[in-house]
């Protein structure tokens, strides 16, 4: 039953709006408000990737202004990238995209005591369009069914 009702369960928010970052711009979330809800999935996907040496860095912040003007990096215990041994020493690391990562995705959960989390995906040597974006999907929603449309 849980399964089959998942829609019910999880609220999908826009984080980053499908952008193409021709420079080393930081492309920001949306601050996502984590309020009735036990964490939150960004889902992160590129398109084409064209620079040969790009690479990013990914930031997630928290804090309880809804500003986020006390913003302070999630420490990596707060964070989950769903990958085992072996790979990237961080989450942040885990959820990171290079230059031959065209039309793929990554994942960062966030599972904190803060309220209010956003998400900051930074390219280095980029010269060329890099097509990003995220969506945020909350989970544990402590209130069902979730909102639809979500808002």
């Amino acid at each position: 039953m849980w399964l089959k009702d998942f829609c019910s369960r999880v609220h999908p928010l826009r984080a980053i709006s499908p952008v193409s970052v021709a420079d080393n711009t930081a492309a920001a979330s949306q601050i996502i408000d984590t309020a009735d809800y036990e964490g939150l999935v960004f889902v992160l996907a590129t398109g084409s990737v064209a620079d040969a040496d790009m690479t990013t860095t990914v930031l997630v912040e928290h804090g309880d202004d809804s500003g986020l003007s006390d913003a302070a990096a999630v420490p990596d215990d707060m964070l989950n990238s769903g990958r085992t041994s072996g790979h990237a020493t961080t989450p942040e690391a885990s959820a990171a995209f290079q230059f031959d990562d065209d039309n793929e995705t990554r994942k960062i959960g966030y599972h904190g005591d803060k309220r209010y989390v956003r998400l900051t995906v930074t390219p280095s040597g980029n010269a060329s369009a890099a097509l990003i974006s995220a969506v945020a999907l909350l989970f544990g929603a402590r209130r069902q069914p979730t909102a639809v449309p979500p808002v």
